[in-house]
């Protein structure tokens, strides 16, 4: 548990880094570019990541146990899957730059838009990098590498191709092109360090098939639970305009700030999950589970109503078009909340049950597609007085329909982790509603300031009265250990704690 919370607050202050560094980012793509160039980049960027974790073979989470099970080599089992990712990802770069319409459905694109997919195997081979560092418990790379180098470097170029003759149209596909193979440098450098030079290793395709093939339901797990968070930008896509595209971008990115919060416990959550496995201590990895979900669900919630309440000052800092998307910003923070106790599930069942977690994630992002297109058809059949005012209703919907569908991924995840490890799983506190409660009151005076007052001193104001009921009404002993320096975790966690009340 020691692990768990310093690789947590390592990475959560890697959170606050993107949080800075993102903002600029929407702030640059909103004011200069404009929600339609905003809506063609969303696009492209759904297929290029999609793609690349796929060509990742789920390294992302599978390599932690690949290093705990065999006796080779650890910069050999990571060679071979950094040697099949690349082999894959230039086939899938290859493939779309050759047919670019799945990237761009709207069908207005540059040459230079095009060479994003170049970013698909940078990206796959960052994930896997990234992986072999937090095996070892250094998530600082990760830090570094996703909330420094690549949001900084995505900003600062995003706002310098502007100026630039020949490049301000496609600007936003460029410094992400960029900023792709600078987080791949950043994560190149410790690897180096850490692992070494493979000793001995050369390919075989036999071993390579066969890890790839044990690796599938979990690469597909991770490009489905990724896809859950994109599948509706595609949808939306099909059925409204750039500018609606571009809108819905906007929230969704304000939205996945909190979703990051899962990330800073998950690339040590793996290696401490497989390390029990081994030791078959079912009771520890129950525990570990509830704990890290309340962590999550308690800062997630918190920092949805911080930025949900003022959401329309907050979609307002883009640009004054983009406020019409505040319903889906309340929405998409909303969708976060409900799939924390999903994320922490998953991060066990795709080590104990990953064939069923798999069909569950089949299930979920099926649902949602089904719900987001129902939707659609209804709001086609509705009236509106413009067609952007039916654009944002249909943004609201998309993000309704991704809440709906994560909400019941949790409850099924859950319950099935409780059944193969025969413990209850669950992250509820009843100090969730207070805190909640009182941070809503307090929002209600907030939105009566002016914009600038809500932001400068309302977000402060409602994290800071959740914090505090959290602190003193949800957080044990047990808990507070995320907040206290406790001996380097270097190695496996030997020290248990009692289990959340």
């Amino acid at each position: 548990m020691a692990a768990l919370a310093e690789g947590g607050r390592t990475n959560f202050f890697g959170f606050l880094l993107r949080l800075a560094a993102r903002l600029p980012f929407l702030f640059i793509g909103g004011r200069l570019y404009g929600a339609d160039a905003l809506g063609r980049f969303a696009s492209a960027l759904v297929v290029v990541e999609l793609v690349a974790l796929v060509c990742s073979i789920g390294e992302k989470r599978g390599l932690a146990q690949r290093l705990s099970e065999s006796e080779r080599d650890p910069a050999n089992l990571v060679a071979d899957g950094l040697l099949v990712a690349l082999v894959l990802s230039c086939a899938a770069a290859a493939l779309f730059w050759l047919v670019p319409a799945p990237l761009f459905p709207s069908g207005e694109y540059t040459w230079l838009d095009r060479l994003i997919v170049l970013a698909i195997p940078g990206y796959a081979l960052t994930e896997i990098l990234l992986a072999a560092q937090a095996y070892r418990y250094d998530i600082a790379t990760t830090v570094r590498a996703r909330a420094i180098v690549e949001p900084w470097t995505i900003s600062i170029l995003a706002g310098a191709f502007w100026f630039v003759p020949g490049l301000a149209r496609s600007g936003l596909s460029m410094a992400y092109l960029v900023s792709i193979y600078a987080g791949l440098l950043a994560a190149v450098m410790p690897f180096r360090k850490t692992y070494g030079r493979p000793a001995s290793w050369h390919p075989n395709v036999g071993r390579m098939a066969l890890m790839t093939w044990r690796a599938l339901p979990l690469a597909l797990a991770d490009a489905i639970e990724w896809g859950t968070r994109r599948v509706d930008i595609f949808i939306l896509g099909l059925f409204a305009g750039p500018a609606a595209v571009g809108v819905y971008y906007v929230a969704q990115q304000v939205a996945s700030l909190p979703q990051k919060l899962k990330t800073s416990f998950e690339p040590i959550l793996g290696p401490v999950i497989t390390r029990k496995l081994k030791e078959k201590d079912y009771a520890a990895i129950a525990r570990q589970v509830c704990q890290v979900g309340f962590w999550i669900t308690a800062a997630q919630a918190g920092i949805a109503l911080a930025l949900g309440i003022p959401g329309e000052a907050i979609m307002g800092l883009v640009g004054p078009v983009f406020v019409g998307g505040t319903a889906a910003l309340a929405l998409l923070l909303a969708a976060e909340v409900v799939a924390a106790t999903a994320v922490v599930s998953e991060a066990a069942l795709i080590y104990v049950a990953r064939l069923k977690n798999l069909w569950v994630s089949i299930a979920t992002i099926g649902l949602q597609a089904a719900l987001t297109v129902a939707a659609m058809i209804v709001i086609d059949r509705i009236e509106f007085a413009t067609p952007e005012r039916a654009d944002l209703y249909r943004a609201g919907a998309a993000a309704g329909a991704l809440m709906l569908a994560l909400g019941v991924a949790s409850v099924v995840k859950a319950v099935m982790l409780s059944r193969i490890l025969e413990k209850p799983v669950n992250n509820w506190r009843w100090a969730l509603v207070w805190a909640a409660a009182a941070a809503v009151v307090v929002g209600q005076l907030v939105i009566l300031l002016p914009e600038w007052a809500e932001l400068i001193v309302g977000v402060p104001l409602i994290l800071g009265v959740y914090g505090i009921i959290i602190w003193t009404r949800g957080f044990g002993p047990e808990d507070r250990v995320l907040f206290t320096r406790r001996a380097d975790p270097a190695g496996p966690p030997q020290a248990e704690i009692p289990p959340a009340a």
